[in-house]
């Protein structure tokens, strides 16, 4: 399995960020490279690819060595989902095997959040986040039978970056720093 494709996202992502672009810019042109990687699954380390029993794994690909942007994959077994959470950065996901749904919520005047949109994503679609486009959300297996993988883009090194999971009834914020389920990176220089 080469992992040509990968490296060859993550060149393309730097020279982006690299040339000074905004957030807008970053999305829309990131979404495009994004789309192209997971518009094939011939790439993706099975290390990478494992599911586990009872949560999903987020494995980190590559980070930035000036933590400017990580990639990771997201493996959901059958049922598994995120909490309500944010990123305090840009995101983006792709789909690379299997369906993702994505449920968005706002902060209600009155405190806890209301959802405002359901949508599921299958393998190589793509879509964005943002605290100024909104990145409060949910996000699980569409799938009751069956792993879902998504590649995640963040503007940070989202293991190491605190963020909030959020009480839905109250809005009640809890800090919280995910990790990564994995020790090692693949290497994309073989």
């Amino acid at each position: 399995m080469s992992t040509d494709s990968l490296r060859e996202f993550v060149v393309a992502l730097t020279e982006l960020v690299e040339s000074g672009a905004d957030e807008p810019r970053i999305l829309a042109e990131g979404r495009g490279l994004l789309g192209k990687l997971v518009a094939t699954d011939d790439w993706l380390p099975e290390a990478f690819a494992q599911p586990h029993p009872q949560y999903y794994q987020q494995y980190l690909l590559y980070a930035d060595p000036r933590e400017r942007f990580s990639v990771v994959s997201f493996v959901w077994g059958p049922g598994q989902k995120t909490p309500l959470h944010d990123h305090t950065v840009w995101g983006i996901v792709g789909v690379l095997r299997g369906q993702e749904r994505e449920r968005s919520f706002v902060l209600r005047p009155g405190g806890g959040y209301a959802e405002t949109h359901v949508g599921v994503l299958g393998a190589g679609g793509v879509t964005a986040v943002s605290p100024s486009i909104g990145d409060v959300h949910v996000v699980e297996n569409a799938l009751a039978d069956e792993v879902s993988i998504s590649i995640h883009v963040y503007g940070g090194n989202i293991g190491r970056i605190s963020r909030h999971v959020f009480d839905a009834e109250t809005g009640a914020p809890k800090a919280f720093v995910s990790g990564y389920a994995s020790a090692v990176v693949p290497n994309l220089w073989s």
